[in-house]
């Protein structure tokens, strides 16, 4: 029996073109951002620049008194375990006024309906001002899941006339497990709190914060033996008949308590905690009221016991765990903006910082490189060439951090929407970044006519 061979002519062409096919080298990594390559986007590239990366910038003890003297001077920090335990009715009318200032422009909800006058009396009617006695009681809680902090109690969502639906008007910022409040009013639903968190006065859902005990809730704050989120988020362990406390997020820059070792099972909710770390987290009953329980947070999480020590190498380090997040206008999106991107990254070492970056910008701490109107382009250049890794440049509603320079090109990690500059041919582009990302700074315009190294007016060193 004869065996048939099938064969196949392939000429030369062919298979040179199979090889270059099979063995082509992928096209270079590129983006619209001018000026940064893929090599760029790693901690590690900017920290091997620096030449003592893991010297302490602020002791500890440093911390705390740079803190201390932010709430004394800034009207936009507090420690809501320090507003008093009753409030006269003028101190309380004035609170509840701070935050709902009536906008300057039209608000429009995502359908493209106008929020009327008839709208915002629904929203101030809600407030229940008719609450407000002469003398007030004061109560406190913790918060015991990650929520937004709004301008009124009500979670819809409002937009200018530009209809950015990004970015809604009624949101002021976020607020994290375990972080303390003082509750000022309840919502005429009952539904919402107006609250006094350490960076805000607004409003935030009922349901997010557990009321308790003042020295309770002061003694959970301020326990010296903490856990640190050190990553963007983690989550607890899973707990299968628990949902309150089960794969619960918690982001950078919150601290929980540490169950001390005498104190933990070796059972808890059914799993051995050996290979957890076992913490204390606040939850709420159906009345409100605080419980707080152990939970188990995984060894594997980024997690520190204690604030990180300041450094440049962990502050760039903390920087580049948000790489690449979306854009969250006021924590928003579950992500956060400029401000909010700057301020857990710092909130790692223990320091504290006002909520918006006006505030930040304008505020007295630090060592601080204000320009006026009459400074020029050469001026702002000088002072760029002395910043440090970690320092604040300061624009209209903008706050980028310093990474370090790229030949004598400095560079920026921020949180940030837009992207616009002038190309190679001298034409200006517009788009969009819309998340956290490294940029060289000079490249930036705000808009056709002005850059962002005109537009910024201070830069802060944390110090």
């Amino acid at each position: 029996m004869k065996t048939r061979h099938f064969g196949m002519k392939i000429s030369t062409a062919s298979l040179f073109f199979f090889c270059s096919v099979l063995f082509a080298v992928k096209p270079a990594w590129s983006s619209d951002v001018p000026g940064v390559d893929v090599m760029q986007l790693s901690a590690e590239y900017w920290i091997q620049k620096l030449e003592k990366p893991h010297t302490p910038l602020l002791s500890p003890t440093e911390i705390t008194q740079y803190n201390q003297a932010l709430i004394e001077s800034s009207p936009h920090v507090a420690d809501p375990l320090l507003v008093s335990e009753t409030l006269s009715k003028q101190t309380l009318l004035t609170m509840t006024q701070s935050i709902r200032k009536p906008p300057s422009s039209p608000r429009f909800y995502a359908d493209g309906q106008p929020v009327t006058k008839t709208d915002y009396e629904a929203y101030e009617g809600n407030i229940d001002l008719a609450q407000i006695s002469n003398e007030n009681a004061i109560r406190y809680g913790l918060v015991v899941k990650r929520a937004s902090l709004r301008k009124y109690p009500t979670s819809d969502r409002v937009f200018n006339a530009e209809m950015d639906t990004d970015l809604d008007r009624f949101q002021e910022s976020g607020i994290f497990p375990g972080a303390a409040v003082a509750i000022l009013l309840t919502s005429k639903d009952k539904k919402w709190l107006l609250v006094q968190a350490y960076h805000y006065v607004a409003w935030i859902a009922a349901d997010t914060v557990a009321i308790g005990d003042k020295q309770r809730i002061a003694d959970y704050v301020n326990a010296e033996n903490f856990l640190l989120v050190t990553g963007s988020k983690i989550n607890t362990n899973y707990v299968p008949d628990l949902p309150a406390i089960s794969q619960l997020q918690l982001d950078m820059g919150v601290r929980l308590p540490v169950v001390p070792q005498a104190d933990i099972p070796d059972q808890l909710y059914g799993q051995n905690p050996y290979s957890s770390h076992v913490v204390y987290l606040p939850t709420r009953d159906d009345s409100g009221a605080l419980h707080i329980v152990k939970v188990m947070i995984a060894r594997s999480n980024d997690v520190h016991l204690g604030y990180l020590p300041f450094t440049t190498a962990n502050i760039v380090t903390q920087a580049f765990k948000f790489l690449g997040e979306r854009y969250g206008w006021g924590h928003d999106y579950n992500g956060r903006d400029c401000t909010g991107f700057v301020s857990e990254i710092y909130q790692s070492f223990g320091i504290l910082m006002p909520r918006n970056s006006g505030a930040q910008g304008n505020s007295e701490s630090g060592i601080n490189f204000r320009f006026d109107e009459a400074a020029d382009k050469h001026e702002k250049l000088t002072t760029l060439s002395t910043l440090q890794v970690g320092d604040l440049i300061y624009i209209p509603g903008h706050v980028l951090m310093y990474l370090g320079e790229e030949k004598g090109v400095p560079y920026v990690i921020h949180d940030v929407k837009g992207l616009a500059y002038f190309d190679t041919k001298g034409e200006f582009y517009r788009g969009t970044l819309n998340g956290v990302a490294v940029t060289p700074l000079l490249p930036l315009q705000v808009s056709e006519t002005k850059s962002y190294l005109e537009s910024t007016y201070n830069i802060k060193r944390i110090r």
